[in-house]
């Protein structure tokens, strides 16, 4: 039996509807609509009240009035029966009309920028210029390039260049806390804030846009001025974007968002502490925009590239320290640059509180105190030798393509250590153990996990060299 049409109308809404909203809303607020009838453009449906009607309105209008003219063009009309239940049982209501405007404020469309709200705007003070949150010191004069940077800086003055308009878009900067994400990303707003003076410029950590939904949403009930405000950004930076995890309000509004800037050939710029494969508690569809552009990793600067921070960070300080001194300091810690920079800090300010020169004695006693509270991080090359020594192989049999059972249980449990004790990525992991790619890691793991689980013995080699990195 083929359907009548109102229903095949509603249901090609509702497909629609369902992409967009989360599913705890669809499920509280279209699952109980029925369609009624189609009368040429005029739909009517059937809401179990009038707070429903109204908050249908109230919330949902923009997003019902643009799958109606989708699908009955643009003079589509809906009207509403409203049950209401009384002593005799459901009681329904004359039908109540609503005229869908031609241009409701949908998410892909918002009203002039003069008329938006800023946000970042406290009530009551009038601003014009919308501030673009950016910290001057964050420039790519002072973002020194190595191995461990290269590719994400490379990209970011091609973006800076060329906003909006250019292959990395969205560019998604990843890595572990202190290599310079939030750096490097302010440095692009900086440097395409300096090209492109007409151009807006924002930068947003994720817990702030975060408060400021809320706010919107809850407190203040102006969610289409929130959403409009962002909308109207040419270059939208936001940090730390994976603490939207399980947000499913803030993730839907940023979807949104994400997806008008994109269309409209604006730039967005992402940070998190790990790649999109990797990222939990996110949606799907969020996630599989975040790869639509460039993902590039920061990983640990090399011995070259922290005796290089060491040197810029003193020289715009003002001070000069002998080359022995910047190869110590950049011998010893190697865990991230916000360490290293700490320990220069820290040492700058023990030789003028104290009244002491800054010699290579002192420095080895500040770094010597400095490391034994930052235990260095193991790393890949370190559970590799573990693991080889333990079950006894060379450590070209784990990198080789060989799949003897012995050796890819070996080179698992290298990945699956590798991913609990050091902060690398599952691609920077692959990459270091025979060159497998973030599949075939975290298929290792899952693997790990599963024979941890059912094999006594080989949960036994596991936790022996656990013990052994810790030790």
């Amino acid at each position: 039996m083929i359907p009548e049409q109102h229903i095949i109308v509603w249901n090609n809404c509702l497909k629609v509807i369902g992409d967009i909203i989360p599913p705890d809303s669809f499920n509280t607020w279209f699952a109980p609509i029925e369609p009624i009838k189609l009368s040429k453009n005029v739909l009517t449906i059937e809401v179990p009240s009038n707070f429903f009607r109204e908050y249908l309105e109230e919330h949902f209008i923009d997003l019902v009035s643009k799958c109606l003219r989708r699908e009955l063009g643009s003079q589509a009309k809906l009207e509403y029966s409203v049950r209401v239940v009384s002593s005799g049982g459901a009681v329904v209501m004359p039908h109540q009309g609503v005229h869908i405007p031609k241009n409701p404020s949908i998410p892909f469309n918002g009203p002039s920028p003069s008329n938006i709200p800023n946000p970042f705007i406290i009530p009551g003070i009038q601003q014009i210029h919308i501030d673009s949150q950016l910290n001057p010191s964050y420039n790519f004069d002072n973002f020194i390039e190595g191995d461990c940077n290269r590719l994400a800086r490379s990209a970011g003055l091609n973006i800076a260049e060329n906003p909006g308009k250019n292959t990395f878009n969205p560019l998604f900067l990843y890595g572990a806390s202190g290599l310079g994400k939030t750096h490097l990303a302010q440095a692009i707003g900086i440097k395409a804030k300096e090209l492109f003076p007409q151009k807006i410029v924002l930068y947003v950590n994720a817990n702030r846009f975060q408060s400021q939904y809320v706010d919107a949403q809850v407190v203040k009930n102006k969610i289409n001025d929130f959403m409009h405000f962002y909308q109207m950004i040419d270059v939208l930076i936001i940090d730390d974007v994976h603490e939207f995890a399980d947000k499913d309000g803030t993730q839907n509004a940023f979807f949104h968002i994400f997806n008008h800037l994109h269309q409209s050939n604006k730039q967005l710029i992402l940070t998190s502490d790990k790649a999109p494969v990797e990222l939990k508690g996110l949606e799907q569809r969020l996630l599989s925009r975040f790869k639509w552009g460039l993902s590039a990793e920061l990983t640990p600067p090399d011995f070259s590239t922290r005796a290089a921070i060491l040197k810029a960070k003193s020289y715009n300080d003002g001070i000069e320290l002998s080359e022995e001194i910047f190869n110590s300091i950049a011998s010893k810690i190697t865990t991230n640059i916000r360490e290293i920079e700490g320990a220069l800090v820290s040492l700058l300010a023990h030789a003028t509180l104290n009244k002491k020169p800054i010699t290579l004695q002192l420095v080895e006693s500040m770094t010597d105190k400095l490391v034994s509270i930052h235990h260095a991080e193991v790393s890949v090359g370190d559970i590799q030798k573990e693991v080889c020594s333990y079950f006894k192989l060379q450590p070209d049999n784990l990198l080789s393509k060989t799949r003897k059972r012995e050796i890819v249980q070996a080179r698992q449990i290298a990945m699956y250590l590798s991913r609990n004790f050091t902060k690398n990525s599952l691609a920077s992991i692959g990459a270091q153990i025979g060159g497998k790619d973030h599949a075939t890691v975290l298929h290792a793991c899952n693997t790990v996990c599963d024979l941890m689980d059912t094999d006594r013995r080989f949960r036994q080699y596991v936790v022996d060299l656990e013990k052994k990195l810790k030790g």
